[in-house]
Parts: structure tokens; C-alpha cells; sequence
């Protein structure tokens, strides 16, 4: 009877199971049907540009992360050497097996005409092996045993400990070696890292040098941004159109003519040099250096990063209600405290989008550096411009955008700890 009265007062319960679609399907597998569907079609409208993403991002970024690790250009080329590296421990000395080995790999590589190709890989790390393989190589034909005098007695650098080193680390394809070169350090005899040469420390200071840059200008572009875009934000709709145009402008113009406008400007003989020294400012044999240095950079990129900057600070600022700050003011508060406990703090989302905008922008800044910074104005993104294009060091090149990879990331994670990425506005 109880079950009876439980069915008999709930209807719904008692006629769910009977619902169904016209043509007779359960109404619940029919939903689930139409949702299957529906998310079939989602993935089918998003699938183009899943794949753009894997082939023009993720795919170049795991190729970076690979060739930093991997390369064959040595390690292909001495079968005979990579047997005798791998039967002797680090640390022995090259007996006359050894350059036997030696010598018939020169030989194979002359046949294929592959010697610069390996002594390439091991200049990356011993400057001037490269043509020490290609003149040995060349005479490798004439030469008989014993193999380690004849060797030696065409080139005596064959003795040196580091070459033999060298070329045991790079008998392997995969090697960390690129990182510890991006990183200024080396290994020595007996395979312990240390630190290269004082002349030769480039990249850790050129990292620190990119990063404090990168901050400098994003806090220009910050202190300079926010005021034009409160003013875009308090203004009038018609004016405020009126002056985002002027924002937007440099959107419309090539970054290289905004660029080498800044030659023109900076330069000894330029624009305002030759108006301070029309204005008595400067004498005119005391021309302010402004171009071909870090000013020269710094100014460049902020005025080119500067938009990024105020585009998130407007989009944050126009929804705020001006009757907060006003309220504030009518109960006491000063302009700067309603400024600064209630205006501000809702433009935080802005400011940290626009800045963490700014910042990885000016991190990884190629072009402007290059033209109006000379050579102490370069990022640490020409350098690896330089081994993609000049030295052809693809494998630094990439251990150096990977750590440059890295530290972006480590920004992103810094941001979300601190401010937190669901509070990121771009507009």
C-alpha cells in the first residue's frame, strides 16, 4: 500500500520512464543522441584551427625543444671513432687505434665530402677545428702507419687533451651541451661544468639585460599609457573615438617605417638634435648620442609597444561608474585616497594585462633592437637571429629560445600567483 500511495502521489516519477519521441526512442537516449551530435559538430567547426594551432605552434615548438638536444653532424660521421669512444672510458689517452680510427674516418668523410659539416660541430665548442678537419682531411689519402705520428706531424693540434673531449661528447646525437653554452658554461678535460672564459660570458648578461630592458619599458609604457587612457575612458564618447584614432594609428603604418623614423629622428644629425642645437641647448660639436645604443632601443620600443599597453587600460577603465570615486569624495576622502582605494584597484586586471602584454612583446623583439639598438642596444633575441642565420648554430639557436620559452612561463606562472590569470582583461 505504501508503495502503491508513493507512485499514486508522484505522477511524474511514475510516468518518467514512458516518456519517449514521437517515432518511439527513450526520451533520455534521444537527448543523449542530440548532444553527441551537437558535440561532433563543435569539434568539426573547431578541428581547422586545432590543426592550424598543432602545425604552425605546438609542431615548431617541439622541433625547437628537439634540435636544442639533438645533433647528428659529428656523431654520423666517425662510426670507427664513436667504437673506440665507447670502448675506452673518459679520460684516456688517444692511442695509435684511435687514430687509426681517426684517419679512416677523415677519409670517409673526404669521399662524401662531409669534413666541414663535422668539423662545424666541433667549432660550435673549439673554435678553428673546422678547418683543422678539412686540411687533415685533404691528406688523409697519403697517410700510413703508424697513424698517430702521421697524424701529429701533419697537424699537432691532434694532440691537444680538449679536442679528444670535445668530440667524444659530440660522438653522441643527443647532448645538454647547447644549454650549458647558452648559459655560459663548458666542460672541461674531465667532463665538469665551469664556467667559460670572462670574454666569452655573452648570453647569461644579455638574459638579464632583455629581461631588465623588457621591464623598463613596460613601466614607461604604464606610466604614460594610463593617463591617456583614463582620458580616453572620462571623455565623452564622440571625443574619445576621435583620440583612439590617434592610438590606433601606429596599427596602420609598417613597424620598419615606424622603426627607421626613429633613425631620423635620433640620429647625431637628426631632427632633434638639430633642434637642441638651434635652441642652444647642446653645442653643435656636443650631439646627444640617442641611436645605436640602449636609449636608442628603449625609446623605439616604447613608442611602438605603447598602444598594447593602453588598449587593456581602457577596456578596464570605460565600465567603471564614476559615482564610486564620487561617493568616496563626498564621504571625506581626499582625491588621491578615492584614487587610489577605489579608481585603482579596479584597474588592476588591466594593468596586469597590459603590462604582461608589453613585457612578452618586448622580450622577444627582433626588428626594432636591430635597427636603432647597435651593439649595446641588442636582446638577446638578435643573438639567436645570428645563430639561426649567421653561424647556422640552429642547435644553440633553439637552446636559447627554449630558456627564453621558459622564462615566459615562469612570468605566466609569477602572474597567476600574484594576481591571477581569471582576472587577465584584454578587452
Amino acid at each position: 500500500m505504501a508503495d502503491a500511495a508513493s507512485g499514486f502521489n508522484d505522477p511524474v516519477k511514475a510516468s518518467a520512464p514512458d516518456l519517449t519521441t514521437v517515432d518511439g526512442t527513450p526520451l533520455k537516449a534521444a537527448l543523449a543522441k542530440a548532444q553527441r551530435r551537437a558535440r561532433y559538430r563543435a569539434m568539426f567547426l573547431v578541428l581547422p584551427l586545432l590543426i592550424f594551432v598543432l602545425v604552425t605552434f605546438l609542431a615548431p615548438i617541439a622541433q625547437m625543444l628537439f634540435r636544442s638536444v639533438h645533433n647528428p653532424s659529428f656523431s654520423d660521421h666517425i662510426p670507427h671513432l664513436s667504437v673506440w669512444f665507447d670502448e675506452n672510458p673518459v679520460g684516456t689517452e688517444p692511442d695509435e687505434t684511435a687514430f687509426e680510427a681517426l684517419v679512416h674516418d677523415l677519409r670517409s668523410m673526404r669521399a662524401a665530402k662531409t669534413m666541414g659539416v663535422a668539423g662545424t660541430r666541433i667549432n660550435y665548442e673549439l673554435p678553428g677545428s673546422r678547418s683543422l678537419f678539412t686540411s687533415t682531411a685533404r691528406k688523409s689519402e697519403r697517410m700510413e702507419p703508424p697513424y698517430k705520428d702521421t697524424v701529429l706531424d701533419a697537424n699537432d693540434k691532434w694532440g691537444n687533451p680538449v679536442l679528444w673531449e670535445v668530440m667524444r661528447r659530440a660522438s653522441s646525437a643527443y647532448t645538454i651541451d647547447f644549454y650549458l653554452a647558452a648559459l655560459d658554461r663548458t666542460r672541461d678535460v674531465d667532463g665538469s661544468i665551469i664556467p667559460v672564459d670572462e670574454e666569452r660570458r655573452i648570453y647569461a648578461y644579455n638574459f638579464l639585460k632583455t629581461l631588465l630592458l623588457a621591464g623598463l619599458i613596460t613601466v614607461c609604457c604604464l606610466i604614460l599609457g594610463f593617463p591617456v587612457a583614463h582620458l580616453l575612458a572620462t571623455l565623452p564618447l564622440r571625443q574619445s573615438n576621435l583620440l583612439m584614432i590617434f592610438v590606433l594609428l601606429p596599427f596602420w603604418t609598417s613597424l620598419l617605417v615606424r622603426t627607421t623614423s626613429w633613425i631620423v629622428l635620433l640620429q647625431s644629425q637628426g631632427v632633434l638634435n638639430d633642434t637642441l642645437v638651434a635652441a642652444g641647448v647642446v653645442a653643435d660639436e656636443s650631439r646627444v648620442q640617442m641611436i645605436y645604443n640602449q636609449t636608442g632601443t628603449i625609446i623605439a620600443m616604447i613608442h611602438i609597444l605603447l598602444p598594447f599597453m593602453i588598449l587593456p587600460l581602457y577596456s578596464v577603465m570605460r565600465p567603471i561608474n564614476p559615482s564610486y570615486v564620487r561617493a568616496a569624495r563626498s564621504l571625506g576622502a581626499t582625491s588621491w585616497t578615492a584614487f587610489r582605494r577605489i579608481y585603482l584597484p579596479q584597474t588592476i586586471p588591466g594593468m596586469g594585462a597590459g603590462g604582461l602584454l608589453v613585457f612578452i612583446l618586448g622580450v622577444g623583439y627582433y626588428i626594432t633592437p636591430a635597427l636603432v639598438g647597435g651593439a649595446s642596444g641588442q636582446l638577446i633575441s638578435n643573438f639567436i637571429a645570428f645563430h639561426m642565420q649567421k653561424s647556422l648554430n640552429w642547435s644553440l639557436a633553439a637552446a636559447l629560445a627554449t630558456l627564453l620559452l621558459l622564462m615566459v612561463l615562469v612570468l605566466y606562472w609569477l602572474y597567476d600567483r600574484l594576481v591571477g590569470i581569471d582576472n587577465l582583461k584584454l578587452g
